[in-house]
């Protein structure tokens, strides 16, 4: 009741999404697609080869199949979330199932288009998404590539359903392993970062619940002062900075320990892993 009024909530109901793979990455975008209303649960089928991850996908009110040709059967919009090293025997698989009513959008990491649209019949309309984990929490940071068979209907449909999972922008494939070095791989430097900041605090006498929460939300409330002024993040730094200030103080430590630099080989060193990951 209530779905599929205007053309939005049809197109809505009447799609049909399947993932091949169940696991964690696939679950937090199912999550969010739930979450906003997106796609109802009776529409969202899961495979996987046991029934480990499949369990919460039922308890949501998915359908769940040991066998991914029945995805590609019940399902229009199909997730490849497979490892990247299962992949190919998956393609493999599902070929013979696959038709031109199909969108077909990879989560492997280091699996080219080039590489999906040689395992797939010609013609697919095939996309490659990198998401990243706060997808979980419909705050994810996601980028995507469409291959020579995706048109502007197909982007423009992806772009739709998971910006309810959080930012999703279309990208040059070239884009994806940096995107998997900074937002990726980047989630884990800003817990690194957030246990720091709290520690500081225990140490000079905070309990470390409390100076926890703080410190989640005040990542929370930077990121969101970046993202809703637009402003480039040195002149908001500068805005904290009073002359001769408390934060002045405390940057010049962060400096002399090199932060940024350290930051910034982060990335890097996280960029050029994922593509030693994708040649291998």
């Amino acid at each position: 009741p209530g779905r599929g009024r205007g053309p939005e909530g049809m197109e809505a109901a009447e799609l049909r999404v399947g993932f091949v793979g169940a696991g964690r990455m696939a679950g937090g975008l199912a999550r969010g697609l739930l979450r906003a209303g997106k796609v109802p649960a009776s529409s969202i089928l899961a495979s996987a080869p046991s029934d480990k991850n499949l369990d919460a996908w039922r308890e949501s009110g998915c359908r769940t199949t040991h066998c991914n040709l029945e995805v590609l059967q019940e399902s229009t919009l199909v997730f490849l979330a497979t490892k990247p090293h299962v992949l190919p025997g998956v393609l493999q698989e599902i070929r013979p199932a696959v038709g031109p009513h199909h969108i077909v959008v990879s989560l492997a990491a280091g699996v080219t288009l080039q590489t999906l649209q040689r395992l797939l019949p010609a013609g697919t309309k095939v996309l490659r998404l990198m998401p990243n984990l706060p997808c979980v929490v419909q705050a994810g940071a996601m980028v995507f590539a469409r291959g020579s068979g995706a048109g502007d209907g197909e982007a423009a449909l992806l772009k739709s359903l998971l910006s309810s999972c959080g930012l999703c922008e279309e990208v040059p494939e070239s884009y994806i392993n940096i995107h998997t070095g900074l937002s990726g791989s980047g989630v884990a430097y800003v817990y690194l970062f957030a246990e720091a900041l709290a520690e500081g605090a225990v140490k000079m006498g905070m309990p470390g619940g409390l100076a926890s929460r703080i410190a989640a939300q005040t990542l929370l409330g930077a990121a969101k002062m970046m993202l809703e002024t637009g402003e480039h993040p040195a002149k908001l730094r500068g805005d904290v900075c009073t002359p001769g200030g408390t934060t002045i103080h405390a940057l010049h430590q962060l400096e002399k320990g090199a932060l940024r630099a350290t930051v910034m080989n982060a990335v890097e060193a996280a960029t050029n892993r994922a593509c030693d990951v994708a040649e291998d």
